[in-house]
């Protein structure tokens, strides 16, 4: 082909390790506004763009440089939020390229890294681009209802809360909106035609946060505009730099996608438009290929670089406990040698670690050894996970602190610690609500109509949906309830969080609540009653726990410290909580026993880890239970990788091992030489003795049988033991439900993931092909579940035909151990793209590149199970899929209907709790304690049962919230809710003589009548029903101040200022709990006096101003709710 005149310089020598070092390098020496890198895939491409950041960043060059990833667009008939973010990000890519578009040279540079696949694929015409972006900026006019117009233009969707990109609200005179091209959304406000001020919202609490100039809107993916002629190369600056990263394979791809996307244009090469519009190109390779770019006229530099896995060894699967810690040691401390061998020739060394507890480690490590004194490398903070040496030749060379240095060895974790972690690049994160999915409240969006809901005062009810009703005061919105006898009641929103979902026993439907009898009241107190003695009988339990004698661990050591501190991931809040009330019941005498109940993904394992690492630290030998092999070997991976550096042995107990090294592992821990062992229930059998067992954790706990479970109970007695699961089992749930165990709840995704996308249908080859096929696409792996052994090869070799050219392995419970330990090595090395397997892989099995699972025969699984099989995908930030298929001609059993309508309604993340307490609902909670308890949560359901069980318990324990009173607030000059209240004047049927005359003239007097006043959120101020309830159940929620001025202030910042109706409102709910706090059961306002009830049970126990009750004098509404704030205040505390 003959291509355009332009500079081209040819690199070769450069192993992949070193790649990112050298672009850097490159973008560097050769100022430019616009580096276009091109590598083969988006993996590398993602890689590449995460390394060229870390080494401009570690260059100490003062320049500012952003580098972006510019994706392969996706087709949208898939799922629709991946294709909108691949589409987003491109539209990013294509607006800071349209801004540095007229630049020659310029103060900062921006590097894109991409492939030819994205780079082929068409582009909106740069004009048609301009016309559609808008830029905001603070200070400037702009009509409120125009940009409203605009956002519909550009197609924004106005929603309730803006959480993700491509939305908008409106709140007032204020309107978030999340730019399709940037990474968090924007709060602009107001003042009439002008923007008063744009912040940055945080996407999960709504709050705003830092203050920005101005931003840039552009179209939504889904605005189709007219494609550019000539792809990319339109938005490029004159002055662009190319690199093509091996380029003699990416000319083979260019030229293959070439003749689909430009077959006339280009003579069948893509690369030709970018060539003519770019200044100089760059190839970068390893080995000196030909390539057509780089044939004639480019000068060329030769690379002296080798990737460091040539110097470093590893010990074998063979070796066990002390051996194979030795063996590493030793492995370790030679490849030490080698970097100070280097450092004395001259070389810069830097080690790059990712957290500073590794940093720390990797100090204590080369202070071991004198002779490694000389090597005082330096620290730098990143994700690589391959090392690498340069040696410089002439001008291939890297701009270091040493300017003089004869090379540059750059180590990474894998080298020091042995490990080589799986890199999950995250450059360009969108920030996007994760809402914590646990509440024990009811969320009325996932309420529908004909559900059983318990109202705390009447009783079992229907749920039929949120209405509005017209009154003589006007509209009103309330959530509408039928009783027995046909009877609806409509409750306003304001007391929404007196109802909770019923979850009852079996299939037997409750009796619904009769309005008006005391049917009810008698359910609830006879439970009550009932509770009391289970809570005495759970008590024992626990007091016969707590006097055991058991272990109290060391506090945290120094060791403790670095582990925890090189976690590769932010731990969430809920993983904080867990990891700190597991390490404080270690820390106790009395053994621990504590579930940890968090969904699949969501790093359960990482809480076990640091208490495991504990125990090692505090001299105790720890044991690891897990349900299956495969789950056994993954954690061998997991732990082995994470405590790699330290000198703790741990091994593995299963099937996976031969005779010969189970005896050996079985003697080294009866010595006490093996710190950890994992293992199936294997390691429940009489020949497995530890020398010193002080931590029992057990993985996936609702997969263990009855039998294994007397034993885990007697090991309870004198061991701490620590149960994972994702969806406890009833009974499981039930004990930490009500306090007889300990629980921790991790509700809070890890940033980044979506909800799985759950399809239910008929099984159809064509719906299994078209998965498959763009699973394999985007470059990822396929679970293809089949639970037949006998005919699961027949399933394999159909696939085969109609997927020709995939790798496709089996792996299923009665293989030979050695051949299943093979097969699931190579399918999470990559080597497999489908695995079609039984449900072997339903426990914990952890790879992050396997996003879609088909599950064939869905009806025939139990919900749990199916839901821990669709946790298998969804654990990286790709969208992921799970189809439940089912057989044809099959009749779908009711139950199995409900599970799989189970399954797709709790689709988001953190749905495991709820899952088990919709499997209590479908199977009912059973005789879980005992008949007659039983009666007692058919009255009243499950989950007032257990609330009603665990005030029980407190009480017993006499814990003072156990007594907190719920304060009823009762002011006549407030009407709380919608509508407006009758006339308190018109009292009806009052009795009116010359005493109450001469009363009414005393009370005038006194201070006179106050203005009434209504206290609520209106609908004028907050739009969203939904969001109206969630505020309504805060605040009847809140307990302390601090909550109150928190939800305050959410409201001012999400919704603008607000009027005196929600200012009463707070006013109101603050009156309640400074009552509550100070001991008072009732405030009641009438005729200027204020009558406050002591909660001493006395009905005439008032609190009074010697003889009276004390009058109220503010003129004003809101002026006498502070008076009355004031009054409680000055009480004393109870």
């Amino acid at each position: 082909m003959s291509l355009p005149t332009l500079a081209r310089h040819n690199l070769t020598g450069v192993c992949p390790p070193a790649r990112g070092a050298v672009v850097a390098e490159l973008c560097r020496a050769h100022p430019a506004p616009v580096w276009l890198v091109v590598a083969n895939d988006l993996r590398t491409a993602e890689h590449l763009a995460e390394d060229v950041a870390f080494f401009l960043g570690a260059s100490r060059d003062p320049r500012p440089r952003q580098t972006l990833v510019f994706p392969e667009s996706m087709p949208d008939n898939r799922d629709l939020r991946e294709a909108f973010a691949a589409s987003s990000d491109r539209l990013t890519v294509l607006s800071r390229l349209r801004a540095t578009r007229a630049f020659t040279s310029a103060p900062d540079a921006l590097i894109v890294v991409t492939t030819p696949a994205a780079l082929l694929q068409p582009v909106p015409a740069l004009e048609e681009f301009a016309t559609r972006e808008l830029i905001l900026a603070r200070g400037r006019p702009q009509s409120f209802h125009g940009l409203l117009e605009q956002l519909q233009k550009l197609d924004y969707d106005s929603e309730a809360v803006c959480e993700a990109p491509g939305h908008y609200a409106i709140r007032g005179g204020i309107i978030d909106v999340y730019p399709v091209t940037a990474s968090t959304p924007y709060r602009l406000d107001f003042f009439g035609d002008e923007i008063e001020e744009i912040r940055e919202i945080d996407p999960v609490t709504q709050r705003s946060g830092a203050a920005v100039a101005s931003i840039a809107l552009a179209a939504s993916p889904r605005v189709k505009l007219d494609p550019s002629k000539t792809g990319l190369a339109d938005y490029l600056s004159t002055a662009t730099r190319l690199v093509l990263i091996e380029p003699a394979s990416l000319e083979d791809e260019f030229g293959a996608f070439a003749r689909e996307v430009f077959p006339a244009e280009s003579g069948g090469n893509g690369l030709t438009p970018l060539l003519e519009k770019c200044a100089a190109a760059f190839g970068v390779s390893d080995l000196d290929e030909a390539s057509a770019v780089f044939e004639t006229g480019a000068s060329e530099s030769t690379w002296d670089t080798e990737s460091l896995a040539h110097h470093r060894s590893y010990p074998g699967d063979t070796l066990v406990a002390h051996e194979r810690l030795q063996v590493e040691d030793d492995a370790r401390r030679k490849f030490l040698l080698q970097v100070a061998a280097w450092r004395k020739a001259d070389y810069d060394v830097a080690f790059v670690v990712s957290k500073e507890g590794e940093e720390q480690r990797v100090r204590e490590i080369l202070a071991e050894n004198d002779r490694l004194a000389v090597v005082k490398p330096r620290f730098l903070r990143g994700t690589l996970n391959e090392g690498f040496r340069v040696t410089y030749r002439g001008v291939a060379r890297l701009a270091g602190e040493k300017p003089a240095a004869a090379g540059l060895v750059v180590v990474t974790e894998t080298e020091i610690f042995g490990r080589q972690r799986q890199r999950r690049p995250a450059l360009h994160q969108r920030a996007v609500a994760q809402r914590a999915q646990i509440d024990q409240l009811l969320d009325f969006s996932e309420l529908v109509e004909g559900d059983f809901v318990v109202h705390l005062q009447h009783g079992i009810a229907l749920y039929h949906g949120l209405t509005k009703l017209d009154t003589a005061q006007g509209v009103r919105e309330v959530i509408s309830l039928e009783f027995d006898g046909q009877v609806t009641l409509h409750v306003p929103l304001q007391e929404s969080h007196l109802i909770s979902r019923y979850v009852g026993l079996s299939k037997t439907r409750p009796q619904l609540g009769r309005i008006g009898s005391g049917r009810w009241e008698k359910a609830r107190q006879s439970a009550e009653r009932a509770t009391m003695d289970l809570a005495a009988e759970l008590l024992r339990i626990h007091a016969a726990r707590e006097a055991e004698p058991g272990h109290a661990f060391p506090p945290d050591t120094t060791w403790q410290k670095e582990f925890e501190a090189s976690f590769p991931f932010t731990e969430t809040r809920d993983q904080l909580r867990a990891i700190a009330e597991t390490k404080a019941d270690m820390e106790r005498t009395r053994p621990m026993d504590r579930l940890i109940c968090g969904d699949v993904g969501f790093g359960k394992t990482e809480v076990a880890l640091r208490a495991a690492f504990k125990a090692i630290q505090g001299g105790r030998q720890v044991a690891l239970l897990v349900p299956t092999t495969v789950l056994a070997q993954q954690h061998l991976n997991t732990f082995r990788e994470r405590m790699a550096g330290y000198p703790i042995a741990v091994e593995m107990l299963s099937r996976f091992r031969s005779r010969a090294e189970q005896k050996k592992i079985l003697e080294a821990t009866t010595q006490g030489q093996v710190d950890l062992l994992i293992g199936t229930h294997r390691l429940l059998q009489a020949d497995v003795k530890f020398r010193e067992l002080g931590l029992v954790v057990i993985d996936e706990e609702q997969r263990f049988g009855v039998k294994h479970k007397e034993v885990f109970k007697r090991m309870r007695a004198t061991v701490d033991v620590l149960s994972m699961s994702a969806t406890p089992i009833p009974r499981t749930l039930y004990l930490a439900l009500t306090g007889a165990r300990d629980l921790s709840v991790i509700e809070t995704a890890p940033t980044n993931r979506h909800p799985i996308q759950t399809v239910v249908k008929t099984y159809d080859e064509k719906v299994v092909l078209d998965a498959v096929h763009y699973e394999i696409r985007r470059g990822g792996q396929v679970f293809y579940l089949h639970n037949r052994v006998d005919t699961i090869e027949l399933v394999a070799a159909r696939l085969r035909e109609l997927l020709p050219g995939l790798s496709i392995g089996v792996g299923h419970g009665q293989m030979e151990a050695g051949e299943l330990e093979r097969v699931m090595t190579e399918f999470v090395a990559g080597r497999y793209r489908v695995l079609v397997c039984t449900t072997i892989i339903e426990s914990g099995l952890d790879i992050p590149n396997c996003n879609t699972i088909l599950i064939e025969g869905a009806d025939r699984f139990g919900l749990s199970q199916l839901y821990q099989l669709r946790g298998r995908v969804g654990r990286f930030k790709h969208q992921a899929y799970a189809y439940l298929l089912l057989h044809r001609h099959t009749r779908l059993l009711e139950i199995a209907r409900q599970r799989l309508t189970a399954m797709r309604q709790h689709n988001q993340l953190g749905a495991g709790f709820r899952i088990a307490m919709r499997d209590l609902e479908l199977r009912g909670a059973g005789n879980l304690l005992g008949a007659e308890q039983s009666g007692h949560i058919v009255g009243v359901g499950f989950e007032l049962y257990c609330q009603l069980l665990r005030q029980s318990v407190a009480r017993l324990k006499g814990e003072k919230t156990a007594a907190a009173i719920r304060a009823n607030v009762k002011l006549d000059f407030v009407f709380v809710g919608d509508g407006s209240g009758a006339d308190p004047g018109a009292v009806r049927g009052r009795h009116v003589d010359g005493y109450t005359a001469l009363k009414d003239a005393e009370d005038d007097a006194a201070g006179g009548e106050v203005a009434r006043i209504q206290a609520r959120i209106p609908s004028t101020y907050l739009g969203e029903t939904r969001l109206r309830i969630d505020f309504y159940r805060k605040l009847a929620m809140a307990d302390a101040l601090p909550a109150l001025k928190q939800i305050e202030a959410d409201l001012r910042d999400r919704f603008g200022k607000f009027g005196e109706e929600v200012k009463a409102l707070l006013l109101v709910t603050e009156i309640r709990v400074r009552a509550e706090q100070k001991g008072i059961v009732s405030v009641e306002t009438g005729n200027n006096r204020l009558k406050c009830l002591r909660s001493s049970g006395r009905r005439d126990d008032w609190v009074q101003v010697g003889t009276r009750f004390p009058r109220l004098t503010a003129p004003k509404p809101l002026l006498r709710l502070r008076e009355i704030i004031s009054f409680l205040n000055n009480l004393p505390n109870p």
